[in-house]
């Protein structure tokens, strides 16, 4: 399901920085990307910084790591990002 407000709903910082982004990438950015700057108080700003302990908090694995057992998941269950 994709939410309408994903493409329109941002505040002015964001949607310069999307932009940017679009045109950098000569693609649209990633949903996940729209979703985190949408709302950041809400959703960006926690998530973020869950995803951050989860990938760089570890004692026994370095950052690159972890970073590739995400990419694994990732591609496990068909997720584009």
């Amino acid at each position: 399901m994709r939410l309408r407000c994903l493409d329109k709903g941002h505040r002015f910082p964001y949607n310069l920085m999307l932009f940017g982004m679009k045109l950098a990438m000569r693609t649209s950015p990633p949903d996940v990307l729209r979703m985190l700057f949408y709302r950041p108080e809400f959703f960006g700003k926690t998530f973020s910084d869950i995803a951050h302990k989860v990938l760089r908090g570890s004692e026994h694995w370095s950052a690159g790591e972890c970073e590739l057992f995400a990419a694994f998941v990732s591609k496990q269950n068909q997720c584009p990002f």
